[in-house]
């Protein structure tokens, strides 16, 4: 059991607004063995790092992020207000780059277990995304997810990059064999939960399981036969793992 994998999600982002650099090393920090992150394309085709395209849920700009240039992107607050309130505004928070985050990620822990999620579905963005992990020596230490079997495919094709792929439902551009290039499977809480998650238990993949915030939940994920949990809260799965004192408090 002490083997699970620690993931967390888009950092620490039950604590810190998703996606930005205070979440990302207070999750470290912590002392969570990887960190998943979204990658997506500016304008002028920098790496950049945000869940969603559209910059108005954490932002509160209606813009897509392919639409402004990294200029324009660093103009952006991801303070997340509707979820966190003023908390974090007038911090100086800014959308990162992904080149800014490998940087702090080999100065903290080089040897950090990186989730890389494609979003933009390029084979662009997995090209330039895969240059700047191999410049700081992180490209074989990443799992890269993508719910694309297209883009799976390429990762494994061109690069024999470590991939993880969902089930073909959630897939886009799926096709017969896409299995066939993946090294693991993401299940969500939803269908570890749903009469439908034996079958692509039995497929046999090791099973990345997300997200798992409360005690109930990774102990169903560990029931399950998780090899990496996901968390948007690891405080619980690292208690539960004993990877943290029973009376720490966030």
């Amino acid at each position: 059991m002490n083997n699970i994998i620690v993931e967390g999600h888009r950092g620490y982002c039950s604590k810190y607004p998703e996606n930005t650099m205070i979440s990302y090393e207070a999750a470290i920090d912590l002392g969570v063995d990887a960190i998943e992150f979204d990658v997506w394309l500016s304008a002028d085709k920098v790496p950049v790092l945000m869940h969603d395209g559209n910059a108005v849920r954490t932002c509160g700009v209606n813009k897509h992020l392919r639409d402004m240039t990294m200029a324009e992107i660093k103009e952006l607050e991801p303070a997340y207000t509707e979820k966190f309130g003023d908390k974090y505004k007038g911090m100086g928070l800014t959308v990162p780059t992904l080149e800014e985050l490998l940087q702090m990620c080999a100065e903290k822990r080089p040897d950090l277990i990186l989730g890389v999620e494609i979003k933009e579905y390029t084979e662009e963005n997995v090209d330039l995304t895969v240059a700047l992990l191999k410049k700081y020596g992180f490209f074989d230490n990443c799992y890269f997810y993508a719910f694309n079997a297209r883009i799976i495919k390429y990762l494994k094709t061109k690069y024999n990059g470590r991939t993880m792929g969902y089930p073909d439902f959630q897939m886009g551009e799926y096709f017969p064999g896409a299995y066939d290039y993946y090294d693991e499977i993401g299940l969500a809480l939803s269908i570890v939960r749903s009469e439908i998650s034996q079958f692509y238990i039995d497929k046999g993949f090791p099973m990345h399981l997300f997200c798992a915030d409360n005690t109930e939940d990774v102990e169903l994920f560990v029931k399950k036969g998780a090899s990496l949990i996901t968390a948007n809260n690891p405080v619980p799965l690292m208690k539960y793992l004993g990877r943290l004192p029973e009376d720490y408090n966030e």
